[in-house]
């Protein structure tokens, strides 16, 4: 039988997992799909590259319309990231009706409504598990898992890098660019790692899932992002002491057709299960209307973890070309996208402030969390011999973000308050 021809864009780390895979698998594969499955092309920057994996010369290329112009290639896999090149070497593909497999986040965060329009145009497949959340089946799950239910909503660890540095911080009472550089010569941080610590990276992830699961067209603009670098030992030591770990964390809501998505670092109860998510893992938390809270945590990178996603795909494409009906699981965003006002967003929070040291100053603050309507779950104020001002933590009950603006403005306002150290949502 006629093997089913693969071209692969990219050789990285990526890009030798599924040529490792498929190779290795042959017989599962097979079995799995009836058909063999063939990596005919594979797009290279340089030919003569020493690499870690046994390639056939002969199957490497350095000229892209190689693989996504010839006939015989069945599928193209996109494992070579980048944004704008790359969109149109994906669409000149499905053009020519070549189904597409790609581990890109941003590409799909940032283009993902047209590429998904054109693969309906041309009846071609588009799929891309491996973009979030490396091994873990999440966007499967989504699809298809939560088909007959409603999800309301999307929490997740979905940056490796962060929580290994949350994690070292926490566990090890570190300081955040002691374990900043420690990621980095490591190699699970970047030589720039702003994409990683600024959220940037886990907002790309966010618009994906949120798309998906809330089936609305969610942009990467909708997305309120913040970072860790600002995150001190102090407060993940603060909050370890009340029961939390701090994670940054992707949050998606959906409450009667209205969407937030943030994402932000966030204190953790630690009885929930992702506050004991630690080091490089990944792990998303879905909650829908019938089946309520389910958890899915694995590797978030990785060769073999984010490939095993990739091939995972490729099964996927080629038993559709086998029945015929490639093109007709793609499904477009269908809801009219409604996102929350502030008014509208609600969540517990954790305020660290540094006040003058004297009596009726908490009776002021109070004063002002009453007026503005945010009713207080506790009061705590710890001794810190190294701060001769008083340290004053607050927990909230569930209050708008709208009323805890304005409360934070005023505090900016007042006198006996030398310093807002630090505001985190609460969740769990």
């Amino acid at each position: 039988m006629k093997p089913i021809k693969v071209g692969l864009l990219g050789l990285g780390t990526v890009g030798t997992g599924v040529v490792r895979i498929v190779e290795g698998h042959q017989e599962d594969l097979q079995r799995q799909t009836g058909s063999a499955i063939e990596i005919a092309k594979i797009l290279v920057q340089d030919k003569s590259k020493l690499r870690n994996i046994s390639v056939d010369v002969d199957k490497l290329t350095e000229n892209v319309w190689d693989v996504i112009g010839d006939s015989e290639i069945d599928i193209v896999v996109e494992v070579m990231g980048g944004v704008e090149a790359t969109k149109a070497h994906i669409l000149t593909a499905l053009g020519n009706g070549k189904h597409i497999i790609t581990a890109n986040k941003d590409l799909m965060a940032m283009h993902g409504a047209e590429i998904l329009a054109k693969a309906a145009e041309n009846n071609c497949d588009v799929f891309y598990e491996a973009s979030v959340a490396g091994g873990i089946p999440i966007i499967r799950a989504l699809v298809e898992g939560f088909s007959s239910d409603r999800i309301t909503k999307i929490m997740g660890i979905v940056n490796g890098t962060t929580n290994y540095i949350l994690t070292k911080m926490s566990q090890e009472g570190a300081a955040y660019a002691d374990v900043l550089k420690e990621a980095q010569e490591l190699g699970y941080a970047e030589a720039d790692p702003t994409s990683d610590v600024e959220g940037l990276d886990a907002a790309r992830k966010m618009t994906i899932l949120s798309t998906l699961g809330f089936h609305a067209n969610v942009a990467l603009s909708d997305v309120e992002a913040k970072g860790i670098s600002k995150v001190t030992k102090e407060d993940i030591q603060y909050g370890k002491k009340l029961g939390y770990e701090v994670k940054l964390l992707g949050i998606a809501e959906n409450h009667d057709g209205h969407i937030s998505v943030s994402v932000q670092p966030t204190m953790v109860k630690n009885s929930h299960p992702l506050a004991s998510v630690n080091g490089v893992f990944n792990a998303v938390y879905v909650t829908g209307e019938a089946v309520g809270e389910t958890m899915f945590y694995g590797a978030g990178a990785g060769e073999l973890p984010t490939a095993t996603s990739v091939v995972a795909d490729l099964v996927a494409v080629v038993r559709n070309l086998k029945l015929g009906i490639n093109g007709r699981t793609v499904q477009a965003p269908y809801k009219e996208k409604k996102l929350k006002t502030d008014e509208q967003i609600a969540s517990k929070n954790f305020i660290l402030l540094h006040v003058e040291d004297k009596a009726g100053v908490l009776a002021q603050i109070t004063q002002i969390f009453a007026e503005h309507e945010v009713s207080l779950e506790s009061v705590f104020q710890h001794p810190n011999k190294s701060n001769p001002k008083a340290e004053i933590i607050i927990i909230t009950h569930d209050a708008n973000q709208a009323s805890m603006k304005n409360v934070l403005n005023q505090f900016e306002s007042m006198d006996v308050i030398h310093a807002i150290k630090s505001v985190y949502r609460v969740e769990g």
